[in-house]
């Protein structure tokens, strides 16, 4: 009885299974006909669901692309470098290790995600809309081990940048790990690479 249970607790929910057949159909579109090109409705019709169904899982169509779970794990990291290091080596080394931390993404969805975002000049303005909770929570995380606020931003800032334009590489590409392409970005930054 208890081998059933498991088994059963281990198959993706009605909602987990929902959400992944309007991902792959909005990914399957985007890439097929242009972002700009599909709509809603296209991607609900594709799914096999309604635009209020659509709509109960992502707030808009950027929603599909546009998702950040690793800000818990970058600040994080970035508490644990040394508070000796200056703002800017703390928040690069900080996202060095949470990403050589982080297993390489296991299914090719998430870099879709990212290529359709960086081939789509309407969605860059929103991926670093995205990037605001993520600088946000590094400007706290360096203020709180004593960054003045105006180091802060800069050091966020910079480093942000570094990481969208890692993820755009490795996105673009299939000869480079998702850290590698991460690291080889804050090269540039932090060692003149």
């Amino acid at each position: 009885m208890r081998n059933n249970a498991a088994a059963v607790s281990v198959m993706p929910t009605k909602r987990e299974r929902t959400q992944a057949a309007l991902l792959e159909a909005g990914l399957d579109l985007f890439e097929r006909q242009g972002y700009e090109a599909t709509t809603v409705a296209e991607i609900a019709r594709a799914a096999g669901v309604t635009e209020m169904t659509f709509f109960r899982y992502f707030a808009a169509k950027e929603h599909l692309l546009l998702d950040d779970p690793y800000d818990p794990v970058l600040t994080a990291a970035i508490a644990q470098q040394p508070r000796e290091l200056a703002p800017f080596t703390r928040a690069a080394r900080g996202i060095r290790a949470a990403w050589r931390a982080l297993p390489e993404p296991a299914t090719p969805v998430i870099r879709r995600r990212v290529r359709v975002a960086a081939r789509t000049p309407a969605l860059r303005g929103a991926v670093w809309r995205s990037t605001g909770n993520t600088e946000q929570a590094i400007i706290e995380q360096l203020v709180a081990d004593g960054a003045t606020l105006e180091v802060a931003r800069v050091a966020a800032a910079s480093v942000l940048a570094a990481l969208v334009a890692g993820l755009f590489t490795w996105a673009d590409g299939e000869h480079l790990t998702l850290a590698d392409a991460i690291e080889q970005a804050l090269d540039v930054i932090e060692v003149g690479a």
